[in-house]
């Protein structure tokens, strides 16, 4: 089961049960890490009881994930959100991804159908079983099959270039499980308006999870 409390020092008596960029996703979500933190590799060490090459993996995978910022000869840091940029990316995905939302129903067969609620089923089952990067992974897999039904292959780069833009969302307001177990819901709720044929319903539940609402 995820959570988002918890000591650090403590899990990190067992290092092999949790990858190290868990542990340190954990306290940057947890405020543990406040954004702007230096991420000092020897102070990480210490703190989860790993070794330097582990920290260095765990750190380029955070930056990957846009949840922490390598600035050349100065390291790494917690990203620090640009909250009017932030808003910005997400009024540019509403407006492009709600525009989409007759599309995709019109294109969604049974058998896309079916793979959406593969993807949103695997989500909810991370939410118990899973770690929050594999949350991260299954929540874009499901938006990438969605907006892919679109049939516009330009749109779904357009929107992927676009979230690089700002820190990985939504994992960086996961802060609750509660917000995650929304998200959840939204998925399924997506689905079955998709199965509804229901167009003012998806464009409504589209824009409310973009904006997390």
């Amino acid at each position: 089961m995820i959570s988002l409390e918890g000591d650090a020092t403590a899990q990190a008596q067992e290092p092999q049960a949790i990858d190290v960029t868990e542990l340190i996703l954990q306290d940057i979500l947890a405020g543990r890490l406040p954004p702007g933190t230096w991420l000092k590799q020897i102070d990480l060490e210490r703190r989860y009881n790993c070794t330097r090459p582990e920290v260095r993996r765990a750190l380029d995978r955070l930056v990957q994930k846009r949840l922490v910022e390598h600035i050349p000869n100065r390291g790494y840091h917690v990203h620090e959100q640009d909250g009017r940029r932030a808003q910005e990316v997400s009024d540019i995905r509403v407006i492009l991804e709600v525009a989409v939302s007759d599309r995709i129903i019109a294109n969604a067969s049974e058998a896309d159908i079916a793979n959406l609620r593969v993807l949103a089923l695997r989500f909810d089952d991370l939410v118990l079983n899973g770690t929050m990067l594999e949350l991260y992974e299954a929540n874009l897999a499901f938006h990438r099959h969605l907006l892919a039904l679109a049939g516009n292959q330009e749109l779904v780069e357009l929107i992927t270039e676009i979230r690089q833009r700002t820190s990985s969302a939504p994992v960086s307001q996961w802060r609750t499980r509660a917000r995650i177990e929304q998200s959840g819901r939204e998925h399924q709720q997506m689905v079955d308006a998709i199965e509804k044929r229901d167009t003012d319903g998806l464009m409504e539940l589209t824009r409310r999870h973009i904006l997390q609402g």
